[in-house]
């Protein structure tokens, strides 16, 4: 599954081990993850609807946002990089992932490309290896 800014695939793991196995994954290439939000809990908690698990996790290597930064502040809006770990109604899994290049098209300064390039090459051997 490819868009214009993401790609994904199904997996053959149970939700919380894809969960699991996306942090494991992420700390082994540089990752720190930054946030982690439940969207089906949230849906649940201020909606009263039931979904199937969603979870929604921002990564980031340190030393490249910083330098992302410097030379573009703003790009903040466009950071961390967003992973999604989901399940369908039919208890299929998927880890969906931001395409960093998205981000180095919409931002458009080329000092940054190197560490989008980077930093996509360290989230495709996540994929790969999924």
């Amino acid at each position: 599954m490819k868009t214009k800014y993401g790609y994904g695939k199904q997996v053959n793991l149970q939700f919380e081990d894809a969960v699991k196995r996306v942090y494991n994954d992420l700390q082994s290439e540089g990752f720190g993850v930054l946030t982690d939000i439940d969207v089906a809990a949230k849906i649940k908690e201020k909606l009263s609807l039931t979904i199937p698990p969603y979870r929604i996790i921002g990564a980031c290597i340190p030393s490249f946002a910083n330098q992302a930064l410097a030379v573009e502040p703003m790009v903040g809006l466009l950071m961390p990089c967003n992973i999604v770990v989901r399940e369908n109604g039919d208890k299929q899994v998927f880890v969906d992932f931001q395409d960093p290049n998205f981000i180095f098209e919409a931002v458009g300064k080329e000092p940054i490309r190197p560490l989008m390039l980077e930093v996509n090459k360290k989230l495709q051997k996540i994929f790969e290896q999924l």
